[in-house]
């Protein structure tokens, strides 16, 4: 025990005594802290550069019938072709020129926007939209109704479906589809990382220490399968007090930039009942929008204060240190049997094809938390710990948690137990790569 207590304190201290350590532990949080701050930052600026688009109108319809935006301006030509503003583009000063067919009624396919650079999806989709809106209105105006556009500003209906999560306790939740999936898919890439980036590590640490020869002088000392716990687990204390630094840091940062940047929002939105639905009067025409625009920010607040994330880091922990242990024994294995790079890769193709299957079903199961393929490979051991953690913002039985948990853990033994037997064969082994037949006899050794 002492012996298997002394390599484990080399690993861990010789790791986190090291540059790229210091340098990742400072920078991850930031990182992490980047993923939730930018995109209010971003949405926080807008482009202030005025974009005019010359407008060729071979249908004459949408004259003057394109809405203006604040940065976004449409010039009507008049007697000009395509051609003669192409020779002059850059003198004119235009960001794009449309031209509408006359035959845009019947071919979606009739609207050109076009200009020396890349015109950004939002103004595409501004214009579509509004060529789509005012082709309605035109073929309504077929029907001779009168007022017809009163009519349709008149109807026009936005609607927003809260979603209510029961609970068997009567304390019923509002949740936010977007708001699980983000965190769903945050948990899954984050146990995909770190399981991959730390395993490696104990891979290339047997892989040196082998090709330096200076297991031959360890081995000496201790036995095989101390030598490859004591590095498993090394690294693994090694990686919890790099995700500790990281979790603490990240929540810091983001909590002092929301104080010192958002407003809270819930002294700002209506509360539930203050006002009748269908009665506006008190409002000014810009009101509403911000009403609704306050109302969604809340609920988007509401669904995450409404995640557990203590059972959320409680059971990232578990699942990213048994999924850890499970493969960092395969990847001890792997540096094991291995005596350079070229073998290295070889070897990890079958241990990393469970984990990018992972990564491909955890998106299936962000869309669909309770489906058969999400359960089943939330519980097939290889690839829960990435998929389990998409589920579990969604709501998970305990059952199955205990399940899945039950499993990974027992498979986890067996693997260091095979992983053991070729460690301890293949980490004396050089000059030649061992073939699946001398593989299997190896795990076959008394």
């Amino acid at each position: 025990m002492y012996k298997l207590w002394v390599i484990i304190k080399r690993e861990f201290l010789s790791r986190v005594r090291k540059k790229s350590f210091l340098f990742l532990t400072v920078l991850g949080p930031l990182f992490f802290a980047l993923i939730f701050i930018a995109p209010y930052w971003f949405m926080s600026f807008e482009e202030e550069d005025v974009k005019i688009v010359a407008v060729i109108d071979s249908s004459h319809i949408f004259e003057e019938r394109l809405p203006d935006t604040k940065f976004l301006k449409f010039e009507y030509m008049q007697g000009v072709k395509v051609d003669d503003l192409r020779v002059n583009f850059d003198k004119l000063n235009y960001y794009a020129v449309l031209y509408i067919s006359n035959i845009v009624s019947y071919s979606p396919t009739s609207v050109q926007l076009m200009s020396y650079r890349q015109p950004s999806l939002s103004v595409s989709m501004h214009i579509s939209n509004s060529i789509e809106k005012e082709i309605e209105r035109q073929k309504l105006k077929t029907f001779k109704i009168h007022n017809i556009d009163n009519i349709l500003n008149s109807v026009k209906t936005k609607i927003q479906v809260q979603n209510i999560k029961w609970r068997r306790n009567g304390n019923d939740e509002l949740n936010d589809p977007m708001v699980g999936q983000l965190v769903s898919y945050f948990g899954g890439l984050m146990t995909f990382l770190f399981v991959f980036m730390f395993g490696v590590q104990v891979m290339r640490g047997v892989l040196e220490e082998k090709t330096n020869r200076v297991v031959e002088v360890i081995i000496s000392s201790v036995r095989p399968f101390q030598l490859m716990m004591g590095k498993i687990l090394g690294v693994a204390l090694v990686s919890l007090t790099q995700f500790l630094i990281w979790i603490i840091a990240t929540f810091l940062i983001v909590k002092l930039f929301y104080l010192s940047t958002i407003p809270d929002v819930s002294m700002l939105a209506p509360s539930a009942g203050s006002q009748d639905i269908f009665s506006n009067s008190s409002l000014s025409v810009s009101q509403p929008l911000v009403a609704d625009q306050l109302v969604r920010v809340t609920d988007i607040m509401s669904a995450i204060r409404m995640i557990d994330f203590s059972v959320m880091l409680f059971s990232f922990l578990f699942f990213f240190l048994a999924g850890y242990l499970l493969y960092a024994a395969m990847f001890a294995a792997i540096g094991a049997l291995a005596d350079n790079d070229t073998d290295v890769q070889q070897f990890m193709i079958p241990a990393t094809i469970p984990l990018s299957i992972a990564m491909i079903v955890m998106m299936a199961a962000i869309k669909n938390p309770d489906g058969n393929l999400a359960f089943w490979f939330s519980i097939i051991p290889f690839t829960s710990p990435v998929v389990m953690m998409a589920r579990i913002p969604s709501g998970v039985a305990y059952s199955e948690l205990l399940l899945s948990a039950i499993l990974l853990i027992v498979t986890f033994i067996l693997m260091t137990y095979i992983s053991a037997k070729l460690y301890r064969t293949g980490i004396l082994m050089y000059g030649k790569k061992p073939s699946l037949r001398e593989i299997f006899k190896w795990i076959r050794y008394k």
